[in-house]
């Protein structure tokens, strides 16, 4: 496979879904605003505000209120939600991201 093959196949998809990775970026900052989550993630700013509600409503993060800003915790003991990974907790990729 050419180099240029091998860019355009790399480009159309990753190892991560948006939510893993808006997951991601809010353990890593748990006081982010959602602004910069969008800009970090390559997301728009309505979507991370639709992954940040689907988060919180499958028990993966809570959000409390600091002033005029939003906080937010990982849930700890969370399990993955695919039945093929449904064993493990979603705190040993946080931990495995957060490393570097």
């Amino acid at each position: 496979m050419d180099g240029g093959a091998q860019n355009r196949d790399q480009s159309k998809w990753t190892f991560l879904t948006s939510h893993a990775r808006v997951l991601i970026i809010i353990a890593k900052d748990p006081g982010v605003r959602l602004r910069d989550v969008a800009e970090a993630s390559g997301l728009t700013e309505r979507a991370v505000q639709g992954i940040v509600s689907d988060l919180e409503d499958g028990g993966y993060l809570t959000r409390s209120r600091e002033g005029r800003r939003n906080r937010y915790e990982i849930v700890p003991g969370a399990m993955f939600r695919h039945p093929a990974e449904a064993d493990h907790e979603i705190a040993g990729l946080l931990a495995l991201i957060s490393t570097r």
